[in-house]
Parts: C-alpha cells; sequence; structure tokens
C-alpha cells in the first residue's frame, strides 16, 4: 500500500528511542522527511538520523523540551526555517516524574502542575505553533500518544492518568475543529510496550505476568505502535478523525 508520505513533512516528538524511534523510522522507510526531537541523549537522536537516511528519508535530530515554551517554539522554527512545511506531527514525548508511586493525598500541588504542564500544557502548544503551517498546505494529521492508564487508571499516577485523559478531550475537540480543513486528529494508546527501557528496568517475572493478562499472550513491541501511528498520519488515512485507538492485544 502506498502512504502517500513521500516527501512529506513529519514531526515526531520523543524520537530518538522506544515508540518514538519506530514511528520515526517507519516515516523514514516511507520516504518522509522526519524531524525526531531529543531532550537530552543527542547521541542517540543523531544514530535515529542515520538509521531514517539509511532507510530513504531525510532526518533532523531537534532539541525539545515539554516544559519550555520556548524550546517549544524555537524547535518549531527550526524545522519549517529547514523544510518550510509542516504535513505530520505525532506527539510522543512524555515526561516521567522521578517519584511516580505516591498515594493521591500525598501528591505534592508542584509535582501535579509539571506533570500536567508538560504532558497536556506541552502537547497543546506544539500543536497550536504547528498548525498554521498545516493550515497553509490544506492537509494534516495529528496523532497524540496517550496510553491505556488514561482509561483504565494507575494507582499512584493519578496526574500521569489525568494529563492522558485530558489529551482525549482535547483529541476530539481538535477532530471537529480542524477536520474541515483537512487536518485530522486521533489518539493512539499502548498498552505495555517493550520497549528496550522496559525490558531493562521491569523484572522479568513481572513481565511475564503482564503477558499472560493479555488475550493475544504477548506484549506489543514498539513496531506494532508504530505501523499505526503511521497510517493514521499518512494519505491512505482517508476519514479516520477524532478516535481513541487501543494497541493493547486486547487487555
Amino acid at each position: 500500500m502506498d502512504l502517500g508520505l513521500k516527501g512529506k513533512i513529519a514531526v515526531v516528538t520523543g524520537g530518538s528511542s522506544g515508540i518514538g524511534e519506530a514511528v520515526a523510522k517507519m516515516f523514514g522507510a516511507e520516504g518522509a522527511k522526519v524531524a525526531l526531537t531529543y531532550f537530552n541523549d543527542i547521541m542517540a537522536a543523531e544514530q535515529t538520523a542515520r538509521e531514517i537516511e539509511r532507510l530513504g528519508g531525510e532526518a533532523m535530530p531537534i532539541r525539545y523540551d515539554l516544559n519550555d515554551d520556548r524550546a517549544i517554539e524555537l524547535a518549531i522554527d527550526a524545522i519549517v526555517e529547514r523544510w518550510g512545511e509542516i504535513h505530520v506531527l505525532v506527539n510522543n514525548a512524555v515526561y516521567w516524574p522521578e517519584r511516580r508511586q505516591l498515594s493521591f493525598e500525598d501528591v505534592p500541588p508542584a509535582g501535579w502542575r509539571q506533570e500536567i504542564r508538560a504532558n497536556l500544557e506541552g502537547y497543546y502548544y506544539t500543536i497550536q505553533r504547528a498548525l498554521p503551517y498545516m493550515r497553509k498546505t490544506g492537509w494534516g494529521r495529528i496523532v497524540n500518544i496517550s496510553s491505556e492508564l488514561a482509561e483504565d487508571g494507575m494507582p499512584g499516577g493519578a496526574s500521569y492518568t489525568a494529563a492522558k485523559a485530558g489529551l482525549h478531550g482535547l483529541t476530539a475537540t481538535l477532530a471537529k475543529e480542524l477536520g474541515p480543513s483537512g487536518i485530522y486528529v486521533n489518539v493512539v494508546m499502548p498498552g505495555w510496550t517493550m520497549t528496550e527501557k522496559a525490558w531493562n528496568t521491569f523484572p522479568k517475572d513481572m513481565i511475564e505476568r503482564e503477558r499472560e493478562n493479555v488475550p493475544t499472550r504477548k506484549h506489543s513491541v514498539p513496531d506494532d505502535i508504530a505501523s499505526l501511528v503511521v497510517f493514521l498520519g499518512s494519505e491512505a488515512n482517508g476519514n479516520i478523525n477524532g478516535e481513541l485507538i487501543r494497541v493493547t492485544g486486547g487487555k
């Protein structure tokens, strides 16, 4: 299937590792020009950029910070300065708090606000800055990466799940506002995804227990998420707009 992405400019935030890296490479393999952002690991971003170019795309690694409006502005400006347009935006970058397993009563106001700021407001501002360039071309695709936890909940993670659930409401509204302009907005909600970080972080017995709870009896891998994201961000997506799509193996 021709996804119609050759020459399109795709922005993938958090594109230097994990799901974002898989998404960025898959766009590159389709002939897209890919701006992949990183927060502090420039070497990983440059390695991903080289892989994209080996696959036949063009790549631009660029620093980005969800918590910094000016960094978001500079990133979008640099992309437009190089390529002139933006067609696809994949909001994948995420801010993880240092202390994640706090009961709700113990969550400090500053920590709550910072996580909402990054994981909801950071997405809002990135979309807002990119939108004029999509409107100029009369075509655009926005894919917001959320989590199954936004619907299922996670004890000790109230601020994270609240931010991701807020993203669902933002997507629903933008789908209605932007659809008439040819700009489609969707959410992808991965379940437990076996990135390299996940393999190295979680105990193997925990991974196995979680796998047994999945109807397909397997965890997703980054490419499982990337295949859906790239389809939603392509011309092959003719009329999918405003949807929340889970990738959880049926869990």
